[in-house]
């Protein structure tokens, strides 16, 4: 049997067909033109399938998708991809291809990727942790994914850090999101400096006059909010993925800064980087059962 995994950015959809070793036997890359709307996204997947299903007549789907299937309306909700919002993403690709396929949440597949498959392998309870575009997070009991009562376990991207604070897309003031992910962080720059930067050339510029405030608040709500996590889930390992991970001093100053507000007497949580990078989301969605 074979493992084909999806993996539906918001600007590229990935496949790869992986056999029973998980070797990689095809792989290849598509624009998502979400912009041409949610049929055209529905149609792209399909294609996508075909191609790395060459002469293959056995196989499993998996999809790893920005937002989470509601258990209430079968619909997909909370995705930062809006519009797939409300739609019915897995009964009209089951209908496409003729087949059941398993759809997960992308903070999820990442989590199960890095699990299984990346550097936290070993580790009981992982948290993986999303920081790119949004900010999101998947949970991972001893090699299986925990979604919770209503499949938002992990989401620790809108839990309210600041009450009052910068309005979020959910509806809310004040999430995480809205302060440590990759828009948000490079917003807090132009405020302070009224340069559009993006948030590598941001790393660079260390020497500038407002550097040290733009990082220390980064790091302070950083720690904050993995911290709250950490103090619920207690986790063996957490991983960062997501374009906010490259960030080489979110694991020395950004992990003393988790620590100095963890309810603990033993602070010594691994903090990793990802091992598969922007891979993860489409081997996790190729893992999925």
């Amino acid at each position: 049997m074979y493992r084909i995994g999806i993996d539906l950015g918001g600007t590229k959809i990935e496949g790869i067909c992986l056999d029973e070793n998980l070797k990689v036997i095809q792989r290849k890359r598509i624009p998502t033109n979400q912009q041409n709307g949610y049929s055209s996204v529905v149609k792209s997947i399909v294609s996508l399938i075909a191609d790395v299903a060459k002469d293959i007549d056995k196989y499993t789907v998996g999809i790893c998708t920005p937002g989470a299937i509601s258990k209430k309306t079968g619909l997909i909700k909370n995705s930062n991809t809006q519009c797939l919002i409300g739609m019915p993403l897995k009964e009209d690709l089951e209908k496409s291809l003729g087949k059941n396929i398993t759809l997960e949440n992308d903070a999820n597949c990442f989590a199960m990727a890095e699990a299984k498959m990346g550097v936290g392998i070993d580790h009981g309870v992982v948290f993986g942790v999303i920081m790119g575009t949004g900010v999101g997070g998947g949970i991972i009991f001893d090699g299986k994914i925990y979604r919770g009562r209503t499949n938002i376990a992990g989401e620790w991207g809108h839990h309210t850090l600041h009450q009052n604070g910068n309005r979020c897309y959910c509806g809310k003031l004040g999430c995480v999101e809205t302060y440590i992910s990759g828009p948000a962080l490079e917003k807090r720059w132009f405020e302070l400096t009224n340069k559009n930067e993006t948030l590598p050339t941001i790393i660079q510029n260390s020497t500038h006059k407002n550097y040290q405030e733009w990082k220390k608040e980064f790091l302070d709500n950083f720690g904050t909010s993995l911290a709250n996590v950490i103090d619920i889930l207690d986790p063996d390992a957490v991983v960062l993925g997501g374009g906010v991970s490259n960030v080489d001093f979110l694991y020395t100053e950004g992990r003393q800064s988790v620590y100095d507000k963890m309810f603990s007497d033993l602070m010594d949580t691994p903090i990793l980087k990802n091992k598969l990078g922007d891979s993860a989301g489409v081997f996790g969605a190729a893992l999925l059962e």
